[in-house]
């Protein structure tokens, strides 16, 4: 399958609402940056945030210095169009978090739900790599993916679940474990998608 030409007619053909993911605040994301106690100069990184809310709310919230990285420009250019003039306290990437190269060095690393896309071991292996050199000394990684409660699909593309536990051991060679939730998501449609959330700090 052509991921790229999967996003890019999801966010085309699709309105907002129209998606399982979208949702109208990312209280759950900023309550993470807030237990960081970040400084509003500090580098942020959105890993996957497409069209979500969370970037406007760290804008709204103070923050200066955003990064949104997505594999679908569509996605991207939906959300510059929503933020008006905003979008441009926002730095923009097309790119598959895959194989992201990072232009910068980050002190909060965000991913929610692009994470547990990633199914082959050398991909999910080169992505943490990539954030671990990419996060400064002890920065704060937090990762949102679907629980082994949660669905074992999205968008018809299969996932990896991933519990509190084994989501721990498959970061601990490049994170420490700061602490984990398990948070329910309401669909658009009325389903409840669980997730386990954690965050990480860098080794």
């Amino acid at each position: 399958m052509d991921k790229k030409a999967h996003w890019e007619n999801i966010y085309t053909t699709k309105q907002a609402t129209e998606v399982s993911w979208y949702q109208p605040g990312a209280q759950t994301s900023v309550e993470f940056v807030n237990r960081a106690g970040l400084s509003p100069e500090a580098k942020i990184i959105d890993i996957g945030g497409g069209d979500s809310y969370f970037a406007e709310q760290l804008l709204d919230n103070g923050f200066t210095d955003i990064t949104v990285v997505d594999i679908s420009a569509a996605a991207l250019e939906r959300a510059k169009e929503r933020l008006g003039s905003k979008a441009a306290g926002i730095t923009w990437f097309v790119a598959d978090a895959a194989n992201f190269a990072p232009p910068a060095i980050y002190d909060f690393w965000h991913d929610r739900a692009a994470f547990h896309f990633l199914t082959e071991e050398a991909d999910i292996e080169n992505y943490l790599k990539t954030a671990h050199a990419a996060l400064k000394p002890a920065g704060i990684f937090v990762l949102g993916t679907f629980s082994e409660e949660g669905p074992k699909k999205c968008s018809g593309i299969e996932i990896k679940q991933y519990s509190e536990a084994s989501m721990q051991q498959r970061l601990a060679q490049y994170f420490e474990r700061v602490g984990c939730i398990n948070t329910d998501h309401k669909t658009p449609f009325g389903t409840v998608q669980n997730f386990t959330f954690c965050s990480f700090r860098r080794r």
